[in-house]
C-alpha cells in the first residue's frame, strides 16, 4: 500500500505573506512530494509495504542500516504534523485548555515563546522545534535532521516548527528569527495544539 502525499488543509496561497505560495510550492510540493516518493520505493515488496507511517518511524529508529528509510518515513510524518500546525490567521496567545496548561507549566505564554524560539534557533542546521506532552507536563524539544518525539517514549507531539532552511529561506533569507516570530504571531493552528492536548489526555 503506497502513502499518497497527505493534501494540504488550506490552498497554497493561504499562509501568505508569513509563508509565501511559492515556498509551500518548493516545500510541500517537491520537497514534501520527494520524501513521499523516496519512502514508496523503499518500503516496496518489504515487511512495511503495508505497515502505518508511525510504525514504519519506530522500527526504524535507531537502527544504521535502516537509516533512509527512518529519515523518508519521519520527514513524512514530520511535514504532514507542520501543515496541520498553521492555519491561515493562527498565531497570536492561545486560548481554552493549551492556554492554562502553558501558563500553568511554563509559567506564562511569552516564557513558552522564549523558549521555543530558543530551541528552534538553537537547532545548529537543519532540524525541528517541538511542543510535547510527557507524564502530564509540557515541555520544549529540538531534533536534528529527521528526528522526532514520535520516537521518545511517552512522550506526545503537540505542535512543531520546521527550521531546515527549506521551510523559510524564499521567505526570509538566512533570517531564522524572523521566520519563528512570523509563526508564533501569525501562523500557529492552536485548535490543532488543543486537539492534540485533548486526544492524549
Amino acid at each position: 500500500m503506497a502513502f499518497d502525499l497527505p493534501p494540504l488543509p488550506y490552498s497554497r496561497d493561504a499562509l501568505s505573506p508569513h509563508v509565501s505560495e511559492e515556498t509551500l510550492n518548493f516545500h510541500y510540493g517537491k520537497h514534501h512530494q520527494a520524501y513521499v516518493n523516496n519512502l514508496n520505493k523503499l518500503i516496496e515488496g518489504t515487511d512495511h509495504a503495508d505497515a502505518p507511517l508511525e510504525k514504519i518511524i519506530t522500527d526504524a529508529s535507531g537502527d544504521s542500516s535502516k537509516a533512509g528509510l527512518f529519515n523518508n518515513a519521519a520527514q513524512v510524518w514530520n511535514h504532514t504534523f507542520y501543515w496541520h500546525s498553521m492555519k491561515p490567521g493562527g498565531g497570536g496567545k492561545p486560548t481554552g485548555a493549551i492556554a492554562k496548561k502553558i501558563d500553568e507549566d511554563f509559567g506564562s505564554y511569552e516564557k513558552f515563546a522564549e523558549e521555543f524560539k530558543a530551541a528552534g534557533g538553537g537547532q545548529f542546521g537543519s532540524g525541528w522545534a517541538w511542543l510535547v506532552l510527557k507524564d502530564g507536563k509540557l515541555g520544549i524539544r529540538k531534533t536534528p535532521n529527521a528526528e522526532t518525539p514520535l520516537t521518545e517514549a511517552g512522550a506526545t507531539p503537540l505542535l512543531t516548527m520546521d527550521v531546515w532552511e527549506h521551510a523559510y529561506y524564499l521567505d526570509y533569507q538566512n533570517s531564522r528569527p524572523n521566520y519563528m516570530d512570523a509563526f508564533l504571531e501569525n501562523l500557529v493552528n492552536w485548535d490543532f495544539v488543543n486537539q492534540n492536548l485533548a486526544d492524549a489526555s
